[in-house]
């Protein structure tokens, strides 16, 4: 009951911020206010993101280190803090080398995003990825992502959507896994060779 009293008060105050804000130095309207929200849902997005990816990635590296360490493997694995760093890092790099060009494709060659478009696609990515998580569920935040960009897309009806793209990137998601195989392949053969 506090919480309902205590976010109805700050709901309250917040409509009437937002409507002085709107009237008196905003001629854009709710999309120049969602420009500034966004930038909490785009946080909102990156802890979902860390809650998430960063245990998919590290997941088999923890077994893996845990077998080396101790010589066997149990129905749980204890995971260092240093391997949740450096997965955190390796992320954060992905995103800086790469970044860009998943953006461009999502927000501009996909479909036109706006400000609230932008947020509610931001929204819905966090919210589907982090009860995924508190399920225990190992989901793809860059697929929640694409699956609300589509969303988006496809509410303002299908020729909004450019369904090449669509094609291209299900078909990148699906040569991922024999791709990583074979470099994996690969790379243990050159280990293999030079040890």
């Amino acid at each position: 009951m506090i919480a309902f009293i205590i976010a109805f008060l700050f709901g309250f105050a917040g409509m009437k911020i937002l409507k002085r804000f709107v009237k008196e130095s905003n001629p854009h309207g709710a999309e120049e206010i969602f420009r500034f929200i966004q930038i909490g849902t785009a946080c909102y997005v990156a802890l979902a993101q860390g809650a998430n990816d960063v245990a998919n990635a590290i997941g088999p590296l923890a077994v893996i280190y845990f077998l080396v360490k101790t010589g066997s493997v149990g129905a749980t694995v204890p995971v260092p803090v240093f391997l949740l760093i450096f997965g955190g890092i390796g992320i954060a790099c992905g995103i800086a080398m790469a970044g860009h060009r998943v953006m461009d494709t999502m927000g501009k060659k996909n479909t036109a995003l706006s400000n609230t478009r932008g947020f509610a696609v931001n929204f819905a990515t966090a919210t589907t990825v982090l009860v995924a998580s508190k399920m225990g569920l190992p989901v793809s935040t860059t697929h929640a992502a694409v699956g609300g960009v589509m969303g988006i897309g496809l509410a303002r009806g299908v020729e909004a959507v450019n369904l090449s793209i669509v094609y291209k990137i299900m078909l990148y998601w699906i040569l991922t896994v024999p791709a990583a195989a074979v470099t994996s392949m690969v790379i243990f053969k050159i280990l293999q060779f030079i040890l």
